[in-house]
């Protein structure tokens, strides 16, 4: 059932019908899923060392203990708490599920480009290794990004509390919290890799995608100032600097990729209605070919007495 269905698709090309394609992205996602799900399992051993990890950037920056109100530093402080009889064992599911995501991220990624790729022929599949190789550190180091400045964040947040008000932060809303910035800045560091991709199958070329860089360093930017929460100033620069980063390098490498595409073919990159360049560089002349006296017709092949005409047949000098 999980077979490919392009494994089964004889064109040359990768073409396939409509239903071949949805029950190729059916067995992709299936197949994705199964490897989330497995991981999820998995994690559920290890919840208590998962806990610990993920709870390590707020307690270690804003944690208070005995119902304290400010930390040592004088700073405020907060309690991570869950208010629901139920809320235990939903939190412990976000946390196999959060795992499962992240730690199968080189299947899920494998997946998603294999399906993207237009049929599985021995080119496509080494971009589609190319593309977990590359993807899956991406992937991590935005996400790691993400964990990386949480303490920072959570400090200037808590920066606005009201004095003598202690900080209560629900362990479900701040797992949804980390999740998200985990997933969103993982896929934002995805950019580079959308961008090749698009210069790969002739979409959009490295001289377009140079000429976008004001716009993209403004969107990026935006895009950073929403993802990081409360949009502080630090946290923004340290998710838009890495992008912007990739972004060039993905450019670069469209630029030389184009070049190279131009080398091996001229004509690659010319509209469907723009002609292509015409070589009209002289070139030399061979030898002259000795023209035989032989006729070429035997009834040609007659005196010239009365001028051919006795063997003309109906008026003409051939048998045409």
């Amino acid at each position: 059932m999980l077979k490919s269905a392009r494994k089964q698709e004889k064109d040359d090309e990768g073409r396939m019908p409509l239903l071949d394609h949805l029950r190729e992205l059916r067995n992709r996602l299936l197949k994705s899923v199964l490897a989330i799900g497995v991981v999820t399992i998995v994690a559920a051993f290890y919840q208590k060392e998962i806990y610990d990890f993920l709870l390590h950037p707020l307690l270690s920056s804003v944690g208070c203990a005995d119902g304290v109100v400010k930390a040592v530093n004088g700073k405020p402080c907060a309690v991570l708490k869950t208010d629901t009889l139920m809320g235990p064992f939903t939190n412990a599911l976000k946390v196999g599920l959060m795992s499962g995501v992240l730690i199968a991220t080189p299947i899920w990624l494998f997946q998603l480009w294999a399906f993207v790729a237009p049929g599985l022929h021995r080119t496509e599949k080494r971009y589609a290794y190319g593309f977990v190789v590359v993807g899956v550190p991406l992937f991590l180091a935005g996400a790691y990004l993400a964990y990386a400045i949480l303490p920072q964040t959570a400090e200037i947040m808590l920066g606005f509390s009201p004095e003598n008000v202690q900080n209560q932060i629900a362990l479900d809303s701040y797992l949804d919290l980390l999740t998200r910035m985990l997933i969103v800045f993982g896929l934002a560091f995805e950019l580079p890799l959308l961008l090749i991709a698009l210069n790969m199958t002739g979409v959009v070329s490295g001289k377009r995608m140079l000429g976008w860089w004001r716009g993209m360093i403004v969107g990026l930017t935006g895009f950073a100032a929403i993802a990081t929460p409360g949009g502080e100033p630090l946290s923004m620069l340290l998710l838009a600097g890495p992008l912007a980063l990739l972004y060039f390098v993905a450019t670069g490498f469209s630029l030389l990729n184009d070049k190279r595409r131009r080398r091996n073919n001229p004509d690659a990159e010319l509209d469907d209605d723009e002609a292509s360049d015409l070589d009209l560089t002289p070139q030399a002349v061979g030898a002259v070919e000795p023209v035989s006296s032989r006729p070429a017709l035997p009834e040609q092949s007659g005196g010239d007495a009365d001028g051919g005409r006795s063997k003309r047949l109906n008026g003409y000098d051939d048998i045409t």
